[in-house]
């Protein structure tokens, strides 16, 4: 198949949702977690919930960047924002995400010089257009968004651009798998293994799940069908007795990943001993930093920030969604106090947040499956 439209056809659809229900032996249970927030966002709008046994149950994972983001770190980058000729540059998702003292938009609108970015490429030719002002781009993202990040500091570095920096807050995927599965109160048997970030890393980095904890991984890509054959493909092992890395998503990824993306990764950043998550706490080797050669345009080294670490609202309960403890439905402040148009916690600011897709693809109405539903939502 080569275009989208093939990826969502309501027969091919209907054909996996039958495999499935066979496969689903109905003496067991089967808990899936799909890492990914593309993936969750997909599930929900395009209904593949409603196309599932019941006994197949999908538990939403930590890959949304913005959503794992503990408040602390936000704060400590804005912190940045009130210096005199400073310019606080971030993706879009970032804006609306609530630090103590407010989000990247309110920062801004109290006369702070705010903006988004679509790219670090952006931010560094803000640098160069605003020589008398200092630059700091808030890097965020898994080892997808990570190689852009550091192929922009190799090019400020290159042109000795001395008004530029960033703050690092890019994530590791497998540590944090690694956190979730020896999580006492986390029973899984799967997992749809994330695409984007494997575009990058590959699948080999997911070999130990298979090996050592036991558990199969399909790495997956994100329209209908792709996730329908990858949790067909984890039905087989598990009906098989079999742990094994699988790739449904050949069509992009590569087995032993980018390997260009990675070789610029190694040169500019390595791994911080801890690193904080919302929801899973510190967790060792799970960031990254900018090495000493890099000092220089590495944000948390030339300036002061706080680095106090800072609690969630005790109401809303991010942290048991993204541990899958919780679905986001059962949060007590979902869909009241906390909505896509007022979040109070990151999973309803994101559009990739398991909360966010929740509200707007599931919980107001039953999501019927049919050709005209398909159709509407790919347009």
């Amino acid at each position: 198949m080569k275009f989208v439209d093939e990826f969502r056809a309501p027969e091919l659809i209907s054909k996996a949702g039958e495999e499935i229900r066979r496969l689903a032996d109905p003496n067991r249970h089967y808990r899936i977690m799909e890492v990914c927030g593309g993936h969750t966002h997909a599930i929900y709008r395009f209904g593949l919930k409603d196309l599932l046994p019941d006994n197949v149950e999908l538990i939403h994972g930590p890959g949304c960047p913005v959503c794992v983001l503990p408040m602390g770190r936000i704060d400590d980058g804005l912190s940045l924002a009130a210096e005199p000729n400073f310019i606080f540059a971030a993706f879009g998702d970032m804006m609306r995400v609530p630090g103590t003292h407010g989000s990247p938009l309110e920062y801004k609108a109290r006369g702070m010089d705010v903006r988004i970015v679509y790219s670090p490429a952006d931010a560094l030719k803000l640098a160069r257009n605003n020589p008398e002002k200092h630059v700091m781009f808030f890097a965020i993202g898994f080892e997808t968004t990570a190689p852009s990040t550091a192929l922009t500091l190799i090019r400020a570095k290159a042109e000795s651009l001395k008004n530029f920096s960033v703050f690092c807050n890019h994530i590791v995927i497998t540590p944090a798998l690694r956190a979730i599965i020896d999580a006492p109160d986390m029973v899984l048997d799967g997992f749809v293994g994330p695409g984007h970030v494997s575009t990058v890393i590959g699948c080999q980095p997911y070999l130990w799940i298979a090996e050592e904890a036991g558990k199969p991984v399909v790495v997956s890509g994100f329209e209908p069908l792709d996730i329908l054959q990858s949790m067909v493909m984890l039905l087989r092992q598990l009906n098989a007795g079999e742990a094994k890395v699988e790739n449904q998503y050949k069509r992009v990824v590569a087995w032993e990943g980018n390997r260009a993306a990675l070789r610029a990764m190694e040169e500019v950043f390595e791994l911080r001993s801890e690193f904080e998550w919302r929801g899973l706490g510190f967790i060792p080797q799970s960031a990254y930093k900018l090495r000493a050669s890099y000092a220089q345009w590495d944000a948390e080294q030339r300036f002061t920030v706080p680095g106090v670490r800072v609690t969630d609202p005790k109401a809303a309960q991010c942290g048991e969604v993204l541990r899958g403890v919780l679905k986001p439905a059962q949060c007590r402040l979902f869909g009241r106090e906390c909505t896509p148009e007022q979040p109070v916690g990151a999973l309803m600011v994101s559009s990739e947040g398991s909360c966010a897709a929740h509200y707007n693809y599931g919980h107001l109405k039953p999501v019927t499956i049919s050709s005209a539903a398909y159709r509407a939502a790919a347009h």
